[in-house]
């Protein structure tokens, strides 16, 4: 059986504060770490009142720091936010803080709108056509100092820190391919082109001193409640949430309704179950069934489980109820 991760966006419930979302971020992750959960991923957002991991480093740093054993990454740093450098520190630190445990998701989007990108990018492109470059400058960071070389990452140089690429298009898995990277696809905001990224990722990896043959995971949204119908009422949230996003107006994370159909328009509704098709919510035995599907159409190496949840409560059940379906699947497909 493959195994299962978690993506966090330390999600910040309406009435509660970041200072909030930190601590129930901490919970999931030790809660992951005692279930048998592989990684947990932060991801990095900006200018999103409902998203708390805008300095991804920082929160993998208290996150890390609150945990003993379970892998803890980034997933992702959007790279052309960023000097490679100051990348390579970062994480340098936290690999020397951690050793063994620290993942480096990369993402060539800017993790925000166009304003809030020139705020962080001070003039730099915006289309991230640097993207490679900055990859390669990154890695060389990373890479054991040559004689002569007058720029180093201290710390950083010589760590063996696992790099993965990010994408929800074509350009990702055919990066990740090319230099031989492990690549992690988000279904679970960004589903169109995920069989023929998978397709296209397969098929021109190139192997690498850190790969030696495809590694693909994917992100999918699940929720596990005792019944369809609950599952259904705390996934409300989310579809509140990217309905927001529609239009324009971000926020913190709303309380589930029970009548979604007076929130969203029609065009409102479809435009966001596009967003979300690869979401897996219902009880134990629907949502089994569906993963044991995908895995089997799909073959990730890898599923990494997200979800925005209002009750932090409900949350947690829900992580313990996606590993019982893991424990079940296990022995079905021994």
């Amino acid at each position: 059986m493959i195994p299962f991760s978690i993506l966090d966006l330390c999600p910040i419930v309406r009435g509660a504060s970041p200072a909030d979302a930190f601590r129930n971020s901490l919970q999931l992750a030790q809660l992951g770490e005692k279930l048998g959960f592989n990684r947990f991923w932060l991801a990095e957002h900006h200018n999103m009142p409902g998203i708390a991991s805008a300095a991804t480093s920082v929160v993998i740093a208290h996150v890390a720091a609150g945990t003993s054993h379970i892998r803890i990454g980034a997933g992702g740093i959007m790279l052309p936010n960023h000097a490679p450098l100051a990348i390579a520190e970062q994480f340098g630190t936290l690999e020397s803080l951690h050793p063994g445990r620290i993942d480096l998701g990369l993402g060539r989007a800017p993790g925000s709108d166009i304003s809030t990108a020139r705020a962080l990018r001070r003039g730099m492109g915006l289309n991230g056509d640097d993207f490679p470059d900055q990859v390669a400058e990154l890695r060389h960071y990373f890479d054991e100092v040559k004689p002569g070389q007058n720029i180093r990452a201290v710390p950083g140089a010589g760590l063996n820190i696992p790099l993965w690429i990010l994408g929800s298009s074509l350009f990702g898995a055919q990066f990740a391919a090319a230099n031989g990277l492990p690549f992690a696809f988000a279904a679970h905001f960004a589903p169109t082109f995920l069989i023929q990224a998978l397709d296209t990722y397969r098929r021109n990896f190139m192997p690498s001193a850190q790969l030696d043959k495809p590694y693909a995971m994917l992100t999918v949204n699940v929720l596990v409640a005792d019944t369809d119908e609950e599952a259904r009422y705390w996934f409300s949230s989310q579809q509140q949430a990217f309905t927001n996003l529609h239009r324009g107006t971000p926020g913190q994370l709303p309380p589930p309704i029970d009548d979604i159909e007076s929130y969203w328009t029609p065009s409102e509704k479809l435009g966001v179950e596009r967003m979300l098709a690869c979401s897996y919510i219902g009880s134990a035995d629907r949502v089994a069934t569906g993963l044991e599907n995908l895995i089997n159409d799909l073959q990730p190496d890898e599923l990494m489980i997200t979800g925005h949840i209002h009750d932090q409560s409900v949350r947690l059940r829900s992580y313990e109820a996606v590993m019982e379906i893991h424990r079940t699947l296990s022995d079905l497909m021994k």
